[in-house]
């Protein structure tokens, strides 16, 4: 059967099977976001029952986002070899079963190793999800089903911490994984009933040198945005790895461009539209890592703000994008992507900048509001791009689309935490140097006031990459046809600005 003969039947049985197709996408993507978001609040229990230091724990959730990078190149290959319902089916079972075998880790290495192992599996779930919208669903259904995908990314952050403090306080530290076994479970049944099972590509080799370069070349360069700012920039172990693995990245993109059936066919960035889409969208992953960071440092470090606090006070603005996110499916059918997305990136631009005018005394409202506005501007961007770019790329070749996506958004998360930290770190030491040698005796008070001018320098910093999003919003706009002018017999087609 020829793929477009299998497209239109699965377009035709997907139209009245909607909500079923969603559930299955629902249960999977909700649980590899929230396994990222709960733990964070067990690392002092994780210190103290391992008796291990912080720069070892935190690799639960640096390993975890590493093995996340590395694996979503090979979504594609892998999608159109198995079928993308028996990926899912693949990676939902290898995430629910290495959760299980989190809960007998014997040592912090052991946990460690099981959470990298979980997080390579995450990895597949995340761009897998977003393939099937745009191979299950009908294009008209396209934007809202995105927007209800974007809703179980959004409620597994929103209440991700407050869910693993909760379990932590009653359950234990083992609870944080075993929640996953039953919604693991339930993914797996659903997804086996309600997801078909279909092939649009066939594949008759493997790129096996393809393969070697995208893991090397996504392990180093995710290994060196995420832990460079710690080996200092210029150390040699941040500069060998980097130009090592920059070499491996140019060996894979050139192999990918030459061979008839790549790994991951980057012949996508022909579609002009879907590069604009994920210029738009690396600058708002970078803003998103910016109040994630900033916000937090701020309250906990300058304010001495508790954790809980902290959590409240991000919280509005997560139930808030949440609540849009259904919202702004209906509205992008009515009103498209443009307006959406200009909107959004307007109002990143306005919130970020307020937040860098914190002083030592904001208040937790001052913070509050202009996070939420942020998460609005957020819900509103966010989708409207990502639906603009996927929906340029032929069916077949969504799979590749969503690895590609996937594969740069996170390395433009780890990258611009990188950046961030390093430059926070920098102005924060700089500006403290100045009030001291000013006359400010008071080195805890100088130290306040330095770290927030280096905070609101960062946020600064984000402004700016939010300003550079403005000119990409244009390019969004499908250009319309105009009318056809008969003269005669002829018919002259003219395209319209």
């Amino acid at each position: 059967m020829k793929w477009y003969e299998e497209e239109n039947r699965l377009t035709e049985n997907s139209s009245s099977n909607f909500w079923l197709i969603i559930l299955a996408i629902f249960f999977g993507n909700f649980m590899a976001i929230l396994s990222t978001t709960t733990i964070n609040v067990a690392f002092p229990i994780f210190m103290d029952v391992f008796h291990a230091e912080i720069h070892t724990v935190q690799w639960l959730m640096a390993g975890f986002l590493l093995a996340t990078g590395v694996s979503a190149p090979i979504v594609g290959y892998l999608g159109d070899k198995w079928s993308y319902k028996y990926l899912y089916l693949f990676a939902l079972a290898g995430f629910t079963l290495w959760s299980f075998l989190c809960v007998f880790a014997w040592n912090i290495e052991s946990l460690i190793a099981f959470r990298i192992l979980q997080g390579l599996f995450s990895g597949l779930i995340i761009p897998t999800t977003m393939t099937l919208i745009y191979q299950l669903i009908e294009k008209e259904k396209q934007a809202f089903a995105l927007s209800l995908w974007s809703l179980s990314s959004m409620l597994a952050p929103a209440f991700g911490p407050t869910l693993g403090g909760v379990l932590i306080e009653y359950f234990g530290w083992k609870s944080l994984f075993i929640l996953n076994l039953p919604i693991g479970i339930i993914a797996i049944v659903v997804v086996f009933f309600c997801i078909p099972y279909y092939k649009l590509s066939k594949l008759k080799g493997f790129d096996f040198i393809g393969f070697t370069t995208v893991i090397l070349s996504s392990t180093l360069l995710l290994l060196v945005f995420s832990q460079g700012n710690q080996w200092g920039i210029t150390s040699w172990k941040t500069l060998t790895l980097l130009s090592v693995g920059i070499v491996f990245l140019g060996v894979f993109i050139k192999r990918e461009r030459s061979i008839k059936q790549p790994l991951l066919n980057l012949r996508v960035f022909q579609f002009s539209r879907f590069t604009y889409s994920l210029i738009l969208n690396c600058i708002i992953t970078a803003s998103i890592y910016a109040g994630s960071l900033l916000i937090p440092v701020f309250m906990q470090n300058v304010q001495g703000a508790s954790a809980l606090e902290t959590a409240i006070v991000l919280l509005p603005g997560s139930i808030v994008m949440a609540f849009l996110s259904p919202v702004v499916g209906k509205l992008y059918g009515k009103i498209g992507p443009f307006t959406l997305a200009i909107s959004g990136v307007i109002l990143l631009i306005l919130s970020t900048w307020e937040l860098s005018h914190l002083t030592p005394t904001s208040s937790h409202l001052y913070a509050a509001g202009w996070m939420t506005l942020r998460y609005v501007g957020i819900a509103l961007a966010f989708m409207p791009i990502t639906n603009a770019g996927m929906s340029a790329i032929p069916k077949e070749n969504s799979g590749h689309a969503s690895a590609v996506t996937n594969w740069i958004r996170q390395a433009t998360g780890a990258l611009s935490i990188g950046i961030f930290s390093a430059v926070l770190a920098a102005r924060s030491i700089l500006h403290q140097e100045e009030l001291s040698n000013g006359g400010m005796t008071n080195n805890q008070l100088a130290e306040a006031h330095g770290m927030t001018q280096g905070i609101n320098d960062v946020f600064f910093m984000a402004t700016i990459i939010c300003v550079i999003a403005l000119p990409f919003t244009f390019l969004l706009k499908e250009r319309k046809k105009a009318a056809p002018v008969i003269i005669g017999r002829e018919v002259e087609q003219k395209a319209g600005n």
